[in-house]
């Protein structure tokens, strides 16, 4: 098959860049630090696959997988962990059976990174309060333009 020739039975598919998963895991850390806390911080593609990581020292240990982890959901999801309480509230089944699933984490902290329209990853951070670990991960969004 030569380049020109199309596709017939697999899709393209976009991930992030490892120049921009670096860069937003640095905002990441350097936000965190400005709030005088210590994190780790993961990124994954779209695929949910580990992109890249970065730990503070200092940094909780358990936090390492929920780090992870949260990239994980948001990439798999398409929306904050955060907002899974909300998704759960009104659906009973779900609420009990959802978090029985390894890996998804129903708390702050992970974001989706979508870049046009297009989902491309998705960053965690852990190590912080919720809220903490959203606004860290919301700072390397804002490092590659897609806060």
């Amino acid at each position: 098959m030569n380049k020109t020739t199309p596709l017939q039975n697999s899709v393209i598919q976009a991930v992030i860049s490892a120049e921009a998963a670096s860069l937003a895991l640095q905002a990441s850390v350097a936000h965190a630090k400005t709030l005088g806390i210590a994190i780790n911080a993961a990124i994954t593609d779209s695929a949910g696959v580990l992109a890249g990581f970065l730990r503070m020292p200092g940094a909780f240990l358990h936090s390492i997988d929920i780090a992870i982890d949260k990239a994980y959901t948001a990439a798999s999801f398409g929306f904050a962990t955060s907002q899974w309480m909300t998704v759960l509230a009104n659906d009973e089944a779900l609420r009990i059976g959802i978090v029985e699933r390894p890996r998804l984490v129903v708390f702050g902290g992970g974001l989706p990174i979508v870049e046009n329209g297009m989902r491309i990853g998705g960053i965690g951070v852990s190590g912080g309060s919720a809220e903490q670990d959203e606004e860290c991960a919301r700072a390397g969004l804002a490092a590659i333009g897609l806060a």
